[in-house]
């Protein structure tokens, strides 16, 4: 896919977009996998490298108890990626997970990450946002 390369009049600087935010809401999923704390792990380390991302940091994976009625407790991980960032948070009790995808990459397999997700949290419905990021940003340094 081509760049689109934009000109901001007010910067008076030519831009382009920054990247891709692809955030996914899985339903109906595996509670043994969303209290499974090994296997969380292990996700941050295997979907970057099945999806051809780099990552530059050790996953850090923390178990958090119930805060309130909305919030039953769970699983919260998240790794740093070359390309940006994967995060995730589990919700055993309800079956639910929410993960969250930023690369500074122009465009992203959308199908590719969203059949992982629900292959590995083995939901049975799900719901994606994508949303572009810094549709105006800087082709060269500000000097």
């Amino acid at each position: 896919t081509s760049t689109r390369v934009r000109y901001n009049m007010i910067m008076e600087q030519a831009t382009e977009q920054f990247g891709i935010h692809l955030m996914f809401d899985g339903y109906n999923a595996n509670a043994a996998l969303l209290a499974d704390k090994e296997h969380l792990t292990r996700l941050l380390t295997e979907i970057p490298e099945k999806m051809g991302m780099h990552t530059i940091s050790d996953p850090t994976v923390i178990e958090v108890g119930p805060l309130n009625k909305k919030d039953p407790g769970g699983i919260s991980g998240f790794i740093l990626i070359a390309e940006s960032h994967i995060s995730y948070h589990t919700f055993p009790k309800r079956r639910f997970v929410t993960a969250d995808i930023y690369t500074c990459q122009d465009a992203l397999d959308i199908d590719g990450f969203s059949k992982l997700l629900c292959e590995v949290f083995k939901t049975t419905d799900f719901e994606i946002q994508v949303v572009k990021r810094g549709t105006r940003y800087p082709i060269d340094d500000i000097a």
